[in-house]
């Protein structure tokens, strides 16, 4: 007697980001097997990541676990794992997990490891410039913020004590307008009283970019208005400058003017730039595709990646008719890989091209302050910032997070204080430590 055993086909998706998450979900009730990889246990909103750096919110308000949000999706296993060698020929990963190394064997394959900071050929930078791409980073910069407000209380020498109290925002796209509005509002009003020798008020915001306009993907008009809501509350905004060097004191410029060409501060953020995941190398060196400047991989009209139409690369990571690294082109491209697979599953191989729907482009500056372009509409104010809380909320991942989001603003809202102040050394050097360690015992391989 003869027994056939018939598998269903197998999709291996690389990174629980937006793109991944979403082509996960998308594939709930398909005849397929999933496994989803990530170097973390969570999925990460990235929007509201600054608000975690700067006391509003809680790591798990905005990182839920992707075991709980797949949790009954019964075609779904998660694995937390690194992505360390793809062979294309065999269809394997092979994925790296402390000190245990496995295989996984695909039919599909979707590579979505997104982006990570890019510091422009200067990676010393981040040793004393956080990025904030990750919940590690979300934490030390919360460390080094409000452990700088009490230095400075404890510092007797009025220069050094103005170094404390001065913060540089490296980059003016959405996240370093909002970082810089959070400062403000932080220094401003949630900190007050709270000190006896400082005021922390007169804490200085400096917002660097070397572009000549604020919000580069934003309409002028909305651009002018968000360049005056912040010098209104008080940002240095000074375009044009370009950080040459960056140490544990302050940074150095291109700007002709003394005063901004060292500025002195200890605490310095990178929100400018970022770069593909090191994986869009490795299927490049596998596939012989192309990259772009950015490190991302040219893909076919369909996401998938040139001569191997069982990998789809999507999001972040996916280079094609130059759309914006955003989370809706992850989620719309992710979406659109699923779907693809289903339908070859049912039999149509005919391949359609992605079509990216823009949703427009949002970001808050402020309390009662936010900016709002959707077509040609534009929205700026009090009815933006609205508009703003509604979508945000509403895009979280999670019954649970979006209650304790909501709950925490109005918390905010109505007080004035933040709830999520807590800070501890280890979060602000454990980076260094970890990084010292890793340069101790990395192999000769080159890990990706």
């Amino acid at each position: 007697m003869n027994t056939s055993i018939t598998c269903r086909h197998r999709v291996a998706i690389v990174g629980g980001g937006f793109g991944g998450l979403f082509a996960a979900k998308r594939l709930a009730r398909a005849d397929v097997d999933v496994t989803l990889i990530d170097r973390t246990n969570h999925h990460l909103f990235q929007p509201l990541i600054y608000q975690v750096a700067t006391g509003l919110l809680s790591a798990g308000d905005i990182a839920p676990t992707l075991r709980e949000v797949l949790w009954n999706q019964r075609n779904t296993s998660v694995v937390l794992g690194e992505v360390v060698g793809i062979d294309l020929g065999s269809r394997r990963l092979t994925v790296q997990t402390l000190d245990h190394r496995s295989e996984i064997v695909y039919d599909s394959l979707i590579v979505a490891t997104g982006a990570s900071q890019s510091y422009f050929g200067h990676p010393e930078f981040a040793h004393h410039a956080p990025g904030m791409k990750t919940i590690d980073d979300a934490l030390e910069l919360r460390g080094r913020i409000f452990g700088a407000f009490e230095m400075a209380e404890r510092e007797p020498d009025p220069s050094a004590r103005e170094r404390w109290l001065t913060f540089v925002v490296v980059g003016a796209g959405p996240t370093g307008v909002e970082v810089a509005g959070q400062l403000v509002e932080l220094s401003r009003h949630s900190l007050r009283g709270n000190f006896r020798r400082i005021d922390p008020a007169q804490a200085r915001i400096v917002l660097l970019d070397g572009s000549p306009t604020i919000l580069g993907t934003f309409p002028d008009s909305l651009r002018q208005r968000g360049m005056r809501d912040l010098q209104d509350l008080g940002v240095e905004i000074h375009l044009g400058t370009v950080v040459k060097g960056v140490d544990e004191h302050g940074v150095e410029t291109n700007s002709t003017n003394p005063r901004l060409r060292r500025i002195e501060a200890m605490t310095k953020i990178w929100a400018a730039g970022v770069e593909a995941s090191p994986l869009g190398r490795v299927l490049s060196d596998a596939a012989a595709a192309e990259l772009d400047r950015a490190g991302r991989v040219k893909v076919e009209r369909d996401c998938t990646l040139p001569g191997h139409p069982e990998v789809f690369v999507i999001g972040d990571l996916m280079s094609l008719a130059e759309l914006p690294g955003v989370a809706q082109v992850a989620i719309q491209s992710g979406r659109h890989a699923a779907d693809t697979i289903r339908r070859r599953i049912a039999g149509d191989n005919t391949s359609r091209p992605f079509r990216y729907r823009d949703l427009g482009s949002m970001a808050t500056i402020s309390l009662f302050r936010a900016l709002a372009a959707m077509g040609s509409v534009r929205v700026a104010g009090f009815a933006a910032w609205v508009l703003w809380l509604v979508v945000h909320v509403a895009a979280l991942v999670g019954f649970r997070n979006r209650l304790s989001v909501l709950f925490k603003w109005t918390v905010a809202f109505l007080s004035g204080r933040r709830a999520e102040r807590v800070v501890t050394t280890q979060q602000v050097f454990a980076r260094h430590a970890m990084t010292a360690q890793a340069a101790a015992t990395r192999p000769e391989a080159t890990r990706v």
